[in-house]
């Protein structure tokens, strides 16, 4: 455990970082205000970081060691999750909130989670295009991301405009697939989904082309 832990942090040291930044923020909130109005973000954190530690299990891990039938079914836990990265942005709603009496602070506290969140969001998805160009290639891994940024974007109208979670595929299975169809109907449906996808799709290159160059 001694040699695992600094490994670890070494590794992880800029993920874990603006993790230990953005609870520092709440928590010198909480201790000034008296108010938990958004200890929320940290749920919502959590969730988030979900899609990430699922990819970097499988990196590390091995991918060919993983059965096809397991990969089917991390591949839509992770699809499912994997909205809850970006969905952080949306938080910036409850600034209109009379609890939220601290604004410019509270916009900076938001403003870290939302950021943290779409680096977690995209060093998933950098993950992801590691694991897809060595069996399918370029183009078509491309082309994949490309239709899951745009899920995302979906996932994130899903959560925020229709109040729907991830379990709710569990839990209201039946009214998150009505739902989910009707609203498909609405041009603010495809509006916000496109939005927030090519939104997270651009993050995603720039991202990639600093890694790159």
């Amino acid at each position: 455990m001694r040699r695992i832990m600094p490994f670890l942090f070494f590794h992880y040291r800029a993920p874990i970082l603006l993790l230990v930044f953005a609870i520092a923020l709440i928590i010198l909130r909480i201790l000034l205000t008296a108010s938990f109005f958004y200890a929320f973000l940290l749920w919502n954190l959590c969730l988030a970081i979900v899609p990430y530690i699922i990819t970097q299990s499988i990196y590390f891990y091995g991918f060919h060691k993983i059965s096809i039938g397991l990969k089917i079914v991390l591949f839509f836990i992770w699809l499912l999750f994997l909205p809850n990265a970006p969905y952080l942005i949306t938080d910036l709603v409850h600034l209109h909130s009379p609890y939220s009496d601290w604004k410019w602070f509270d916009l900076f506290t938001v403003f870290v989670f939302a950021f943290t969140g779409l680096f977690f969001g995209t060093l998933s998805l950098m993950d992801v295009q590691k694991l897809c160009i060595l069996r399918f290639g370029n183009t078509i891994t491309e082309t994949l991301l490309f239709l899951v940024c745009i899920l995302m974007g979906y996932g994130i109208f899903l959560g925020r405009f229709l109040r729907f979670n991830s379990w709710d595929i569990l839990l209201r299975p039946t009214k998150l697939l009505i739902w989910s169809f009707t609203a498909l109907g609405n041009i603010k449906t495809w509006m916000m989904s496109l939005a927030f996808g090519l939104f997270i799709w651009l993050i995603f290159l720039a991202l990639k082309w600093v890694k790159e160059a």
